[in-house]
Order: structure tokens, then sequence, then C-alpha cells
């Protein structure tokens, strides 16, 4: 079974990270494998990718002509793969040389249409105290409660999954108004496709905690302010999934449940045994986010249509 796994970049200044990225995915133990580069229509970048991997066997490069967005370079990437699976990575995470067998170990042993692994947190900076694990979510990385080993979820994050080839292209691949573009700020992007998936085909992805990648996090991503912003902008994010997906409306309704009947109680039990300062920011940090979720999904209400989205 070939694997081809994609790598979507854009910035020169995150070329140093990029290239790590791409030379792990190069490194990997698994065989056959296709790495697809698709530089999102930046020619300076562009360049310097021809000039570091066109050379490579087994490597194929594609420039936009301009600036797409993630969703956009991803499916394009699919398109021009040619692995029965097709992964993808973000340009700031560094997968384990283990990576692509362990997702591939699952589609061999198994009927499972897309296999997610573990975004597991590497902080290049200092990680801060206040920080909860229920909202890793935030950067990208796996949270407290998100499942167990070999669970069917309905998605795992964008730097660590997978999906058989032909099912990801037949339901559409990435929808386009969700994902990183320029400034914009919509999140959430596999959600949408993996539900698009499970109403084709009525599976979710399989989590499978060995296929590890490590997702860098620098030190913006450690601001107070800063994940309050992108907390605010995942609440907007959610209000155009509903938008564009009426029918997983009610999923963060579950997420909701579990952090305030289970995650907050748990944390008030173990500051009231023990109290310290970095528990009680932590304690802080969950309501604070919470509230920005759901600020930024009333302005999502407020200010979007499902004819914003229509063609």
């Amino acid at each position: 079974m070939k694997v081809s796994a994609v790598v979507c970049t854009y910035a020169m200044e995150r070329y140093d990270v990029f290239s790590e990225c791409v030379d792990s995915v190069l490194a990997q133990t698994y065989d056959p494998l296709e790495v697809v580069v698709v530089v999102d229509g930046n020619e300076a970048v562009f360049d310097r990718v021809r000039e570091d991997y066109g050379d490579l066997e087994d490597v194929v490069l594609r420039c936009n002509d301009e600036n797409q967005g993630i969703s956009y370079s991803r499916t394009r990437g699919a398109e021009i793969a040619t692995g029965d699976v097709v992964a993808f990575i973000d340009d700031d995470a560094v997968a384990e040389p283990d990576w692509i067998a362990e997702l591939a170990r699952v589609y061999e042993g198994t009927d499972a249409i897309a296999v997610g692994g573990h975004a597991k947190p590497d902080w290049v900076t200092e990680k801060p105290e206040f920080f909860p694990a229920e909202f890793y979510w935030l950067v990208g990385c796996d949270e407290r409660g998100m499942g167990e080993h070999m669970d069917e979820l309905r998605n795992t994050y964008g730097s660590n999954i997978s999906f058989r080839r032909d099912v990801f292209l037949n339901v559409g691949g990435y929808d386009e108004n969700t994902g990183r573009k320029g400034d914009r700020h919509i999140q959430a992007h596999e959600a949408p496709v993996c539900i698009r998936m499970a109403n084709a085909y009525g599976k979710g992805v399989i989590y499978n905690k060995q296929a590890v990648v490590n997702h860098k996090l620098f030190d913006y991503r450690g601001e107070f302010r800063w994940l309050v912003f992108r907390s605010f902008w995942q609440g907007y994010s959610k209000r155009i999934m509903d938008l564009l997906l009426p029918e997983a409306a009610g999923d963060k309704n579950e997420y909701l449940k579990q952090l305030l009947l289970e995650f907050v109680p748990s944390r008030m039990a173990s500051v009231a045994r023990r109290p310290s300062l970095s528990k009680l920011k932590q304690f802080g940090a969950i309501f604070v986010f919470t509230a920005a979720v759901g600020f930024g999904y009333l302005y999502g209400l407020a200010t979007t249509r499902r004819s914003d989205f229509e063609e």
C-alpha cells in the first residue's frame, strides 16, 4: 500500500521549521512513500523548495498561482498524489520515524477509511503554567479526554490525520470556506470533511496514539492574549461549521458537557486537596477560554448567514 504524505507551506520565515518537517517525513521507515509539497502562492519559497528537494525521488512539488489557503492546498496535494492513502502533517510538526508505518498498520489490519494519530505538544518555549490540558486543541494538539487508543473519533487534528485517498476525494476534500488563509482565522477544517465522510461511509477516524508527530509550539502560542483571541475565532469557526453542516451543530455540546460536568469538578477537587497557584491559574483559564469561545460563536451568529457560503 503506497502512502502519500502532504506538507503545505507558504512563508519564508517558517522555512527552517518546514524543512525539518519534510526531512522527518523523508526519514520515515515505511515504504512505498511519496512526499507531496504544496507551496501556497509564494514563488520565492517554491524556488528554495525546488532547490532543496526537487531532485529527490518520490518527491512531488506544486506551487499555487496565488495564496489559496490551507484547505485548498491540502486538497490539491491529495489530487496530485498517487498513493492509496494520503496523510497530512502541519509544516511546524516533526514526525516520529514510524509515523507513517503506524498509520499504514491500521489500514492494512482493518477496514478503516481514515486514521489519525497523536499530535504531541512540543513547547519550543517554556510551557505556561496557566495553560490547561483541556484546551490543547487551541494549539492543534490532543487535549485531555480526546479519546483512547484505537477509538473511532469524529476527527483528529490536521497535524496528524490520514484518509484513503479515494474516500477523501469522493467527499470533496477540505471545504475551502474553512482553514487558514492569510489573516483569516477560521479553524476546525478537519471536522467538515470527516462529517461528510461519516455521512457517506458510516465511519469515523481511528485514533492510533502510537502514530506520533511532535507539534512545535512557539512563544506566541503560550501568550494568554493570543489564546483568548484563538478561542474567540474557534467559537466563530464553530458557527461557520454549523452553517456548512447543520447536522453537526450539537457536537460542541458534548465537549462542553464533558468540560463542565467532568473536568471542572475534578479540577475543583484537586485544588481543594492541594491548592497551588498554577492550579488556580489553569482553573481560571478554563472559564476565560470557554467564555471567549462563546463570544466568538455569538459574533458568528450576528454576522454570518448560510447564503455567505453559497456560490
